[in-house]
């Protein structure tokens, strides 16, 4: 087909699906035409291809993506990859002459991009990419030396150095579309969804696109931003955003985050900006963080950062690792975390860290098998942000808590769910345990069992482990990296 005489830019989207304050739609839209397509090709994202959970949340979400384009009057194009076929096939039936997208930072998809660009460059067309899934691009944040940070606490305070995010834009009211009849595949020929329906408690936990994602932020400004500081080790309040799966698609940019927290603190430069939304505002910081990791140091997704932990001696236990999956540890807090992670695709973060510790200390299980689990079962999957927290419970990555520190899963409990509210909505069978036995069933005496209806091993499981003798181990299993420097 030939050229239009209007520009016609085919906007690429991935994880940017709004039409708020995205960047690349925006620049589209001021030139002329847009047609926006969303690719299909998992495989190039290979061995991090979405997990299950992550494809359920995909399908909803572009669902709500093509209803706004339909509406704002450029309808999205849904093809199958591969992605360079895919878009070159495309600029020809619709005469584009620019192609825009906005980056991502994984290292298969940057590998990717880099090809895809060179390519499609050098076939005539026009290419751009944006920042729009991040405050400020990874190469922008570096040390005096140029180098990239490894620890967050600089970081944040060089991030903090910069000036603002830049203010988010508002997404075009009206888009003009390419007048070529665009073949597409519907939502529902990707086959997103799973064959059999485990969705339905992720249906009543969630709204995926654009609307839920400003809903939720809106609830969280209104009635949880001023107790966050305090509310956000507390699992058993409402205390979070649960904004990390809109974040993660792009159903809200963090630059629209980050200024709506700070208009709520009064409109203050974010270096002077202090309680809880100082603390909401460093947790933008840790994704930021968690990004410039990944792009500087892209091994880490499947190696750790400290080479000497490669010869840690991690344990063969496929039968702890099951029990841990499907929360049947004997672990009242952590088996609460894994079966909240099963039935909603997420987890409240200070349990995030109860489970991961249990698996790469208490079990001694490789956090690479955390990791993977997680890919599949979260929906706000993201592999900058699983690698880190995964590294930093296993003390092998930037900023990791040191080996040696053992979260005892117990006190743990008793600490951050103080009234079992928690472990008693996740574990029904430990429902009707008081506050006392409820983190630490195996301890309660016999007539405090019987009258909460618990035969241990039947109701609920024994420990696994013994948690004091696992921690020795794990400290032995520290030893030999130690001795290996």
């Amino acid at each position: 087909m030939a050229r239009a005489s209007t520009p016609v830019t085919i906007v690429w989207f991935r994880h940017d699906l709004r039409l708020d304050d995205q960047p690349a739609l925006a620049a589209a839209a001021a030139r002329g035409a847009v047609v926006p397509v969303f690719i299909w090709a998992p495989e190039e994202e290979a061995p991090w291809a979405p997990g299950a959970a992550s494809r359920w949340w995909l399908h909803q979400s572009l669902e709500k993506l093509a209803a706004g384009l339909a509406k704002a009057g450029a309808p999205l194009v849904i093809r199958r990859g591969p992605s360079l076929t895919a878009l070159a096939a495309l600029a020809k039936e619709c005469g584009a002459t620019h192609v825009a997208w906005n980056r991502r930072y994984e290292p298969a998809v940057v590998r990717r991009d880099t090809d895809i660009k060179k390519r499609l460059a050098a076939d005539g067309l026009e290419v751009e990419s944006f920042n729009g899934g991040l405050l400020f691009e990874p190469v922008h944040v570096a040390t005096k030396e140029g180098r990239p940070y490894q620890v967050f606490t600089p970081f944040w305070r060089a991030l903090l150095g910069r000036p603002e995010p830049v203010e988010p834009a508002a997404a075009p009211r009206k888009l003009r579309a390419a007048t070529a009849d665009l073949r597409s595949l519907t939502v529902e020929a990707l086959d997103l969804l799973p064959t059999i329906d485990w969705a339905g408690t992720m249906r009543s936990t969630w709204n995926p696109g654009e609307a839920g994602a400003r809903k939720r932020l809106d609830t969280f400004l209104e009635s949880r931003l001023g107790g966050y500081g305090t509310e956000r080790d507390r699992p058993d309040h409402e205390g979070t955003s649960a904004l990390s799966p809109h974040l993660h698609f792009g159903e809200i940019s963090p630059r629209r985050v980050w200024h709506a927290v700070r208009e709520a603190a009064g409109g203050r430069p974010a270096a002077k900006i202090t309680g809880s939304p100082e603390v909401y505002l460093r947790e933008l910081g840790w994704r930021e963080f968690a990004s410039h990791l990944l792009y500087h140091f892209p091994h880490t997704s499947d190696q750790p950062l400290r080479a000497d932990y490669a010869r840690f001696p991690w344990a063969n236990d496929p039968v702890g690792l099951r029990a841990w999956q499907r929360g049947r540890t004997g672990f009242p807090i952590v088996d609460a975390g894994m079966r909240q992670l099963w039935a909603t695709g997420w987890m409240h973060n200070r349990v995030r860290m109860i489970v991961a510790s249990f698996l790469v200390k208490d079990l001694r299980v490789s956090w690479l098998e955390g990791a993977r689990w997680f890919w599949d079962t979260l929906v706000d999957a993201d592999l900058a942000a699983n690698t880190l927290g995964w590294q930093w419970a296993a003390g092998c990555g930037a900023d990791a808590a040191p080996y040696f520190r053992v979260f005892n899963p117990t006190s743990q409990g008793t600490k951050f769910d103080p009234d079992g509210a928690y472990v008693r909505r996740w574990v029904p069978p430990l429902a009707r345990l008081g506050a006392g036995d409820i983190h630490e069933p195996a301890a309660a005496d016999g007539p405090d069992l019987a009258r909460a209806g618990i035969v241990l091993g039947r109701d609920y499981p024994e420990p696994i482990v013994d948690h004091a003798e696992a921690r020795k181990r794990a400290l032995d299993a520290l030893k030999t990296v130690s001795r290996s420097r």
